[in-house]
């Protein structure tokens, strides 16, 4: 237990500029206290001292402002940051090196039962104020955006960010906004304005190519002016889009 608390103060001096000595993070750091308070609740859940476990969680919530429910998995070196606002759910296994900002909820979607909080695996990064909701699992050294919300399986090295939340890019390199790893995909009102401009402008390209050989010089001058508004719309909308992506 012990060892596991000087991994922990190391970790925090490896990724907070900020940290002060030994000393000054075990006093000062609400997340190393929270998590330190967590490991011999944990044990005590384990044994079947659940109703001990649970006043103890609810002791150090209400000192350190974090919430972790003491049947949560915690790996190595888990850091979290300010602290303030985090919920951790019973069923939730954290890996090794994650790291975990304020106002972070590891949570469920209803009332289910079993396992129904996420998998977060190694060295993940979960930002400011999102929330991963559910049995999903965020992959190894992949980030979370902040104010992100996660309701689907996410990929390792990849970055995701929005509501919902998306992969915007994987191992460096950016994606289609569009990822193929949503297994229930929620409505994104932009993105099917995109998609729907997509598709005029397919349209009337291919009634340019119809009526080309009948129509008067007039007509083709109105569809070729169409033609051009749809495809500026197309490219301001990809421009938000693309902003919004890098503002998140």
């Amino acid at each position: 237990m012990f060892g596991r608390l000087v991994e922990d103060i190391r970790a925090v001096k490896e990724r907070d500029p900020a940290a002060p000595s030994a000393p000054g993070i075990l006093i000062l750091y609400p997340g190393v206290q929270a998590v330190a308070a967590h490991r011999c609740q944990h044990v005590l859940w384990k044994l079947g001292r659940r109703g001990i476990a649970r006043f103890l969680s609810q002791c150090t919530r209400f000192f350190t402002g974090v919430e972790i429910h003491p049947g949560a998995q915690l790996g190595r070196r888990v850091f979290i940051d300010h602290g303030m606002g985090v919920i951790i759910g019973e069923t939730a296994i954290v890996g090794d090196d994650v790291t975990i900002f304020q106002g972070v909820t590891l949570g469920g979607t209803g009332k289910q039962t079993g396992k129904r909080h996420p998998n977060i695996e190694d060295g993940a990064t979960i930002g400011v104020g999102a929330s991963v909701l559910g049995n999903v699992t965020v992959g190894a050294r992949t980030k979370v955006g902040g104010g992100a919300v996660v309701v689907d399986n996410v990929p390792s090295d990849s970055t995701i960010v929005g509501i919902p939340g998306r992969v915007v890019a994987t191992n460096g390199i950016r994606v289609c906004p569009a990822d193929p790893f949503r297994r229930e995909p929620l409505p994104d009102p932009m993105e099917a304005e995109v998609i729907a401009l997509t598709k005029r402008v397919e349209e009337l390209e291919g009634q340019c190519l119809m009526v080309s050989s009948c129509a008067s010089t007039e007509q083709l001058e109105e569809l070729s002016r169409r033609l051009d508004k749809l495809e500026s719309e197309l490219d301001a909308l990809d421009k938000v889009v693309k902003s919004l992506a890098e503002a998140s």
